[in-house]
């Protein structure tokens, strides 16, 4: 009988119908979720692990990656991985792959969902009809707003935000972007100050990474250089936007609109912005589709069979 290679995996992977009972089948897993002390279980089951698999709803903090000696790769379900200690990887000589590029396109189109269902207000249209309003009072629901030929400024091109800006081609929109460097290879123009990509957006969309590095780097002054008739759209992390500066603004109106998919605290979503109509609100599913997720699980599983097999994954976080 073959002994199956043992490996940590640190969360149940809910958001995928397959993939727990994928590792199940071909490996030895401890199931690190299961149980109370996960210190002791570490301490218990640790040793000769060289694997472990993890996501960024989950991480891999430096406890964990010194409480197993023999660890040598993380595999990532998802693109995130600002909750992975990278730094404590690095030190350690440990790879780390996430799930790049499967779920762009999905998630950009989330993107324009959210944009298109706030300016057009279609969420509040359908609370509109649903409850019985229509009919019920005079006329219908406050007129929304044309996306076709605005100004889209997007924060952070990487492959999701350039995705998001080819998508604005087709709605004959001028496309500026902000990131920590210009780039060369793309035809949009690059925008030094975010402050002022704001103040000449209709719509900004947030698309960098997350982490210490951009924690609120949508500050309340650039919801409000975005302006009483300027949306901001967020489907990468909660914690890039200051969710104290961005409620207060929807409540003065010094910020017109907001459509997010992510938020600081999640799963917890402050009640200012649920009571708010101008705001449009997602469970965090840029990536919820069918296909995007068996897409993630695939490259999940062959980055750690790519380290079984050679001693290296496929998809490594170089930073």
């Amino acid at each position: 009988m073959t002994t199956k290679h043992r490996i940590i995996q640190v969360g149940s992977y809910a958001g995928s119908p397959t993939a727990n009972a994928r590792l199940a089948q071909d490996y030895d897993v401890v199931e690190l979720w299961k149980y109370p002390d996960r210190k002791a279980a570490l301490a218990e089951h640790g040793k000769g692990v060289d694997v472990l698999v993890t996501s960024a709803n989950f991480g891999c903090t430096a406890e964990m990656i010194d409480a197993l000696p023999d660890l040598k790769a993380i595999c990532s379900w998802g693109v995130g991985y600002e909750t992975i200690d990278i730094q404590a990887a690095q030190r350690r000589g440990v790879q780390v792959s996430n799930t790049p590029d499967v779920l762009t396109d999905c998630v950009a189109d989330l993107a324009w969902g959210l944009m298109i269902a706030s300016a057009r207000r279609i969420a509040y249209g359908d609370r509109f009809v649903r409850t019985g309003g229509w009919g019920q009072v005079h006329g219908s629901i406050p007129l929304g707003s044309r996306v076709s030929g605005k100004k889209l400024g997007i924060v952070g091109l990487g492959r999701i935000g350039q995705a998001i800006a080819r998508r604005g081609a087709g709605f004959d929109m001028d496309v500026r972007y902000h990131s920590r460097n210009k780039r060369d290879d793309v035809p949009y123009a690059y925008e030094a100050s975010l402050v002022e990509l704001a103040r000449w957006a209709d719509f900004l969309v947030v698309a960098t990474v997350g982490g210490p590095g951009t924690r609120h780097l949508i500050s309340r002054e650039v919801l409000e250089a975005l302006g009483p008739q300027g949306t901001i759209i967020n489907i990468a992390r909660g914690p890039v936007i200051d969710e104290t500066a961005l409620v207060e603004a929807l409540q003065s109106g010094k910020l017109g609109s907001a459509a997010l998919d992510v938020f600081e605290h999640e799963p917890k979503v402050p009640d200012a912005l649920k009571a708010n109509d101008n705001v449009v609100l997602l469970p965090h599913i840029g990536s919820a589709t069918y296909e995007t997720r068996r897409e993630m699980e695939n490259l999940m599983i062959e980055n750690l069979q790519a380290y079984l097999r050679t001693g290296k994954v496929i998809t490594p976080v170089t930073e």
